[in-house]
């Protein structure tokens, strides 16, 4: 079969880094909107904040262990 070539420096790059803007960005919307309906259903308000806080804490996490992975070894198929 024919064999694919890695995507240039650039493009990886550039993909990399909306990767990691959507990552955090996604996590402080899912989990701030989980807060501010859990503040609306309690009657609470803290919890958007907390939503937040740990929406932007997980999106940081996700995005330094897709970066710090090991590298995947092509040889072996």
């Amino acid at each position: 079969m024919a064999q694919q070539k890695p995507p240039s420096a650039h493009t990886q790059s550039r993909g990399d880094a909306w990767h990691a803007f959507g990552a955090l960005v996604a996590g402080v919307l899912v989990y701030g909107l989980i807060g501010w309906a859990l503040d609306q259903w309690l009657g609470t308000s803290f919890l958007v904040a907390v939503g937040i806080l740990l929406g932007a804490a997980l999106g940081i996490y996700m995005t330094w262990k897709r970066f710090n992975a090991p590298p995947a070894d092509s040889s072996q198929q």
